[in-house]
């Protein structure tokens, strides 16, 4: 996908982090209403349990070695060969103006293909959640609504205390 942003390897450790967080799930379910004396399921326990820590190294190892070599360049996105990277925001750009998705995922595809696709790399996100429109007030203001139905006192200090978080 030529408009990913982020590294694979920390995607792969978020991926193998979940699936160990499941480790004990699965181990309770094997484990669950064993009747007294048998343990035949146990060996079971092991292929999940010790393959485990394998994992939780490969995780630690990856992340450390990749925060010791990661280098920011700020500059890279001039390089003309990441034009493809604007893709997306052109598409978007085109829906904003009315053009059905699937049209515009096409127009875009398109001028890519033949080589006539120009990157305009002036972006500006202002859409609700983005970068430069977090919506916090709004956020804000929903918990506030939510935290209404609940009959326990509250003060600023608290609900500031929850949106810190």
């Amino acid at each position: 996908m030529p408009h990913k942003k982020n590294p694979d390897v920390f995607e792969l450790t978020r991926a193998k982090c979940n699936r160990i967080q499941a480790v004990p799930q699965e181990i309770a379910l094997i484990t669950n209403n064993l009747p007294s004396g048998y343990f035949r399921d146990m060996q079971l326990v092991k292929e999940i349990f010790l393959p485990a820590f394998d994992e939780i190294e490969e995780c630690l190892t990856m992340t450390a070695y990749i925060l010791d070599h990661i280098k920011v360049r700020k500059d890279i996105m001039s390089d003309p060969k990441y034009d493809t990277v604007f893709s997306v925001e052109e598409v978007n750009r085109l829906v904003l103006r009315g053009v059905p998705f699937r049209e515009a995922y096409r127009q875009v595809g398109t001028a890519i293909e033949e080589g006539t696709f120009k990157a305009d790399r002036n972006i500006d996100h202002t859409h609700e959640g983005s970068i430069g429109n977090l919506c916090n007030d709004k956020i804000r203001e929903r918990m506030e609504h939510i935290m209404a139905g609940f009959p326990f006192a509250r003060t600023d200090a608290a609900i500031a205390k929850l949106i810190a978080r």
